[in-house]
């Protein structure tokens, strides 16, 4: 039994699931016994946001250590809903918080392990992206390992794309295909240019179920302007985060918006609805460059449950795919999409404690395989 924990570039909070594997047939199988999530409070998110734009050595220093006591809050709730005891569980997996990644250079998750190992009881698996970059990865995206041995289709290619802070995918070859590589990299924003947009226009957190984006009108000139980014262009692999899609950047889209809305008044809602569609072009745009033919494309992370960007999403797809691809939920085919990063880590965790490697040198970049993450025992009681 492996808890993961997760806290995404999204800064919703934090994600905890408690995850049973066991081999069947040759294949690796996790059962989801259970998951909670745990809002950030505005303080708190206003915390993480300000650390990732500048801070004090106090500052970095005390939030790390609060952080392991908001992860330990969540692996502790995750194991009460489950009636498990520390006894019951080999590790808490806690991907940390991401407050700079800047690859193939350095990366930073924050959130104390020390502490988690102490409140929960249990020993930790950490510091997770490190090892792929000592080995020349980018760091991420890590979740591939998980789309290939948990989500694969049996006979054909299929996208796995998750839509959290940042969007990534991994498009995974058919089960049978034990040779075939995986491919995977971050497509560009998720809902971090959306929700960014939404606080500034709104003073919401986020457009829940994406009710403004549906009343506005798209600006195609500021889309289009946007995908010229150099990252957009950048072969696989290659992963980004909040320092390109940073308070200035959302700043000048706004600002593009009202400027290139044409003769009309721009309202709020058209700018959000820009935000969206740039997510969903930006998907788009990445899989008619870089994805071989998939059978199917599975939507998961919190902008699935978005259904304008989920419609922008099929819309654009099928305006730049060759062939018609069918867009799904994750929660259709396989269990709440909110854990899938929680399940994926609890996956790196358990592959850590059984000496297997946890990254995709395909995905990553990295030269070799290597097993992820440092270990910290639990705490010994009397």
């Amino acid at each position: 039994m492996v808890i993961g924990v997760m806290s995404g570039t999204s800064l919703d909070g934090v994600s905890a699931a408690a995850v049973r594997f066991h081999e069947d047939d040759g294949a690796l199988r996790a059962d989801l016994l259970g998951f909670v999530q745990q809002a950030y409070l505005p303080a708190q998110r206003a915390r993480l946001e300000q650390a990732m734009v500048q801070g004090t050595a106090a500052e970095y220093c005390r939030l790390s250590a609060d952080l392991g006591g908001w992860f330990a809050d969540a692996a502790c709730a995750v194991m009460a809903s489950c009636g498990l005891t520390a006894r019951d569980v080999a590790a808490v997996a806690s991907h940390g918080q991401t407050l700079w990644h800047e690859p193939p250079h350095s990366t930073w998750q924050a959130g104390d392990p020390a502490r988690i190992a102490e409140q929960t009881g249990c020993a930790v698996v950490s510091d997770f992206r490190t090892r792929d970059m000592a080995v020349g990865g980018q760091g991420a995206p890590l979740v591939p390992i998980a789309d290939r041995l948990l989500f694969s289709d049996g006979t054909a290619w299929r996208a796995l794309q998750n839509i959290g802070g940042i969007g990534n995918v991994t498009a995974v070859p058919p089960r049978t295909a034990h040779d075939a590589s995986v491919l995977a990299f971050d497509t560009g924003p998720g809902v971090v240019v959306m929700n960014g947009v939404m606080r500034r226009l709104t003073g919401e957190a986020f457009d829940r179920d994406g009710a403004m984006a549906a009343s506005g009108r798209v600006i195609d000139g500021v889309v289009r302007s946007a995908l010229c980014d150099p990252f957009f262009a950048a072969l696989p692999p290659k992963s980004t985060g909040r320092e390109l899609f940073t308070p200035d950047f959302i700043d000048t889209f706004v600002e593009a918006c009202r400027r290139d809305g044409a003769t009309d008044a721009v309202t709020d809602a058209d700018v959000v609805a820009t935000a969206t569609a740039l997510t969903a072009q930006s998907i788009a745009d990445q899989y008619a460059r870089f994805l071989p033919p998939v059978s199917a494309i599975v939507l998961s992370g919190g902008g699935a449950r978005n259904a304008t960007l989920v419609a922008m999403v099929r819309d654009a797809v099928a305006a730049r795919l060759p062939q018609p691809v069918p867009v799904q939920l994750f929660d259709d085919l396989f269990f709440d999409a909110e854990a899938k990063e929680a399940v994926a880590f609890a996956l790196l965790g358990y592959l850590h404690l059984i000496g297997r490697p946890g990254n995709v040198p395909s995905a990553t970049g990295a030269r070799v395989p290597r097993v992820l993450g440092s270990y910290t025992p639990a705490g010994v009681t009397s």
